[in-house]
């Protein structure tokens, strides 16, 4: 904020880092014991037993299918961020009565 104004000038544009919410190493744990318990269930289920390459492309299959559900979430809170700072800037501004 300049001193004699009170307003902030285009030098002085705050800079916020938003924490990540995800841990992807946890997520990615997550991930390969989902695709693991999908493919016992289903070995379950149908009473079968996969052969090695089965369950490699079982698991890789479901692996990318979940890894492709993380990245739309991670796009969701990506927006979700963006409109929450929308929603406290104007809130911020009807509180002040700028707008």
């Amino acid at each position: 904020m300049s001193e004699s104004s009170g307003k902030a000038s285009s030098n002085d544009e705050k800079v916020m880092t938003v924490r990540s919410a995800v841990n992807l190493d946890i997520v990615s744990d997550n991930i390969q014991d989902i695709a693991n318990f999908a493919i016992e269930k289903h070995e379950y289920r149908n009473a079968t037993s996969l052969s090695a390459e089965q369950r490699e492309a079982a698991s890789a299959k479901a692996r990318e299918a979940l890894w492709a559900f993380v990245e739309e979430l991670k796009i969701r809170r990506q927006k979700a961020l963006q409109t929450m700072f929308v929603l406290a800037d104007k809130a911020v501004e009807e509180a002040v009565g700028e707008k």
